[in-house]
């Protein structure tokens, strides 16, 4: 072990504690195996700290030790999360939680361990059949007024991540300060061989997955609308069996699914990374589509929460869009589709494009910014009870189209692109040319996002000195044109406290600058805005991608400077 005698001594000390009081033999033999070797970093990396509770839940690479996710910690978590509702809930023992699971390595079996630590609380379990999308669950809390729904599910991360997200009766994540509750009462949790353990609860069957589907299905118009051909991926995830089936009740013709990626696999073994932001993830459905020649591409993240969208472009390729080109398109069909005398609300983060304020503007709409993170979005909303969310979305692939589900949801999000782009053929336009008209008419909201890895250990490389520099001098222009204003959302006022730092140009030019939660990253959120009344489109794209290259250079000289 390289730690010092003490150190080492009493770090083995806590390791035999935890392996004395784990439920799970095959972790206890994995952290005796790690003591016999006297694999002492590797330890020391596992007992650092417990996995933080927070907004999200747990998230982590699966292992045994409390930095990791397993059994034991999925065990002290739903014992702390019970804890809050039998306190804080009123009729929570009778209503019960909801719980489901994705497709992951060991998720069934923390299902299984939620279950039985609720039940033996004295509270009911209701569990969802296995391998449900995250909509699905957040659905079911709402529909089977739960006091609270547990999703087992690491959504987009790597193949040896999982996670425990947690939702509250509304069917929204959980915000401050209701996870610093939860969070106490975790760490209120002692021996964990003390917790009564139950029975595996209600085992539900398809009828709230049909429910789901019936819903989500009834928001298409496929009146007399011409066949589009759709390529879809849930990359290995969840999410096709209920997509599919959702595209059936509405009346749409079946996508073409790529073969090679339908499947539930936890091993995710033809992309590097699960995510359809990352580069190479659509590779497959690219091909797909250039084999049929279709005429749009959907991809699901695994829990299918997330939706990417790629359409043809002018020159016989493919254009994976943004999430703010998405955004903006599914915002265009909500609000002309709305009944003109219903009050509506819309909803972005402020890491995502402008443009959704503007077209609220025009249509007579109230717009909405939140922090980042989907549960802002949807708290936003509730809090107008008599105008509920019409749309809402982040910048990272995330879309709520309708209040059943309160949060974040990319089969609803992939079965209104079809209806979007259904329209535009109507119309005698494709999706790209429909951006193009809400350019010209509002301006062209270019947007990209710049991730600054930070190297561990240097002084100028830590988040939170470069974030304390921002402050202290802050650019005063960008582009050549002066900042005109800086706004520090530490400082609170219009939203919640958070580590960010927003600059902005007049209306022309924005930075948002926050570092990254769970690594060394500063996350920059870059947008300009051009005139698109004025020359060719494609000149004032290639216009406006130069100036982000250049806005991002220059950004990323001033933070890491």
């Amino acid at each position: 072990m390289t730690a010092g005698p003490a150190s080492a001594t009493d770090l083995a000390s806590r390791v035999r504690d935890w392996i004395a009081d784990d439920p799970d033999p095959s972790a206890r033999a994995e952290l005796q195996r790690l003591l016999d070797a006297e694999a002492g970093d590797e330890l020391a990396r596992r007992f650092a700290a417990e996995l933080t509770f927070g907004t999200a839940g747990l998230r982590g690479r699966l292992g045994a030790g409390p930095a990791r996710m397993n059994r034991a910690t999925v065990r002290r978590a739903t014992a702390g999360l019970v804890r809050f509702l039998k306190e804080e809930v009123a009729g929570a023992a009778a209503a019960g939680v909801v719980i489901g699971h994705d497709a992951r390595h060991g998720s069934a079996e923390f299902a299984e361990e939620t279950a039985r630590v609720i039940t033996g609380a004295g509270l009911r379990a209701l569990t969802l059949p296995p391998r449900v999308p995250t909509p699905v669950l957040s659905f079911a809390t709402r529909r089977l007024s739960c006091a609270a729904g547990v999703m087992i599910t690491a959504s987009h991360n790597p193949p040896q991540d999982n996670g425990y997200k947690v939702y509250l009766g509304d069917g929204a994540q959980i915000v401050p300060p209701v996870d610093d509750a939860i969070a106490k009462r975790i760490r209120a949790v002692t021996a964990l061989s003390d917790l009564p353990l139950g029975s595996l609860g209600e085992a539900l069957g398809d009828a709230v997955v049909d429910a789901y589907v019936q819903t989500i299905a009834r928001l298409a118009r496929a009146d007399d609308q011409p066949h589009l051909e759709v390529v879809y991926t849930p990359l290995h995830g969840v999410g096709r069996d209920v997509l599919l089936a959702v595209f059936e009740r509405a009346g749409f013709a079946p996508p073409r699914v790529v073969a090679a990626q339908g499947l539930p696999d936890p091993d995710f073994p033809t992309v590097a990374r699960p995510n359809p932001e990352e580069p190479g993830a659509l590779d497959l459905a690219l091909a797909e589509a250039k084999a049929s020649r279709a005429d749009l591409i959907l991809a699901n993240d695994p829990d299918a929460d997330r939706l990417a969208v790629a359409i043809p472009n002018q020159r016989g390729g493919w254009r994976i869009l943004t999430g703010d080109e998405v955004g903006a398109l599914l915002a265009y069909y909500m609000l002309t589709h709305r009944p003109t005398q219903v009050p509506a609300v819309v909803a972005s983060t402020v890491a995502s494009s402008t443009l959704l304020g503007r077209m609220a503007d025009a249509f007579g709409a109230e717009h909405r910014e939140t922090l980042t993170g989907f549960k802002w979005i949807m708290h936003s909303a509730s809090d107008r009870r008599h105008d509920p969310l019409l749309f809402g979305y982040e910048e990272a692939l995330g879309y709520a189209v309708d209040d059943a589900v309160r949060d974040k949801d990319g089969i609803s999000a992939a079965l209104l692109i079809v209806c979007a782009a259904l329209e535009a053929r109507r119309d005698g336009v494709d999706l790209g040319r429909r951006l193009d008209q809400l350019a010209v008419r509002f301006g062209l909201h270019a947007t990209r996002q710049v991730v600054a890895e930070l190297a561990s250990g240097a002084h100028d490389a830590d988040a939170g000195e470069i974030m304390r520099r921002l402050r202290t001098r802050p650019p005063r222009q960008l582009l050549d044109e002066p900042v005109t204003e800086t706004e520090d959302l530490l400082a609170g006022g219009r939203l919640p406290r958070s580590d960010v730092m927003i600059f902005r140009c007049r209306e022309r030019i924005r930075a948002v600058v926050r570092p990254s939660g769970t690594e060394p990253k500063l996350k920059m959120y870059l947008q300009v805005v051009e005139d698109m009344r004025y020359g060719a489109a494609d000149a004032v794209w290639h216009r406006a991608s130069q100036r982000l290259d250049a806005l991002a250079a220059e950004l990323q000289q001033v933070v890491l400077a």
